[in-house]
């Protein structure tokens, strides 16, 4: 079955990684489908009926987004707030994610130095995304980690193509 991409980015159209990202998943219609919650819902209005049943007929479920204030933009949080219902996502007959793979793609503005100990934020990424994990595993989800893509504001082009491959190998490893 294919991935489903949620894409949770506040102005995909100035992103310059995100995104490269979409465009290169784009290269691969047979084994991801893309979705924008930003173009989707303009009015921030969800459907959470449709993203169930989006989720459900997919096998992996994959959120990109920029890290936004050490979380994910607004529209992404309500997003998870709104569909992983009580009886859908968890409790008694919420299984809809069980065993369900689940990761990431995150970019940051930083440089990855800057998520260390030593670091200007004193925490590493994996800290900073513990709250994803968490819910994936609440969830009895297959929580399978993230990929990042550190430095978006310091990149060439270059490491950017290439980041872009990268995540399209990490996303075909969940399959």
């Amino acid at each position: 079955m294919k991935t489903l991409v949620i894409i949770g980015h506040p102005d995909i159209e100035a992103s310059i990684v995100n995104k490269k990202w979409i465009e290169e998943m784009k290269l691969y219609p047979d084994l991801f489908t893309i979705h924008e919650l930003e173009k989707e819902y303009p009015d921030g209005v969800i459907d959470i009926k449709i993203e169930q049943s989006l989720i459900e007929s997919h096998g992996n479920l994959v959120l990109q987004f920029p890290v936004h204030w050490f979380n994910c933009p607004p529209i992404l949080k309500k997003w998870l707030d709104e569909v992983f219902t009580d009886g859908w996502a968890f409790g008694k007959s919420g299984d809809n994610l069980k065993d369900r793979k689940m990761a990431l793609g995150v970019t940051t503005g930083s440089r990855s130095d800057d998520y260390d100990k030593q670091g200007r934020y004193k925490y590493n990424l994996k800290e900073v995304l513990v709250p994803f994990e968490i819910t994936a595993k609440y969830c009895k989800a297959d929580y399978q980690s993230f990929f990042a893509f550190y430095g978006t504001d310091f990149s060439s082009q270059d490491e950017i193509d290439k980041s872009a491959k990268d995540y399209v190998d990490f996303l075909k490893k969940l399959i």
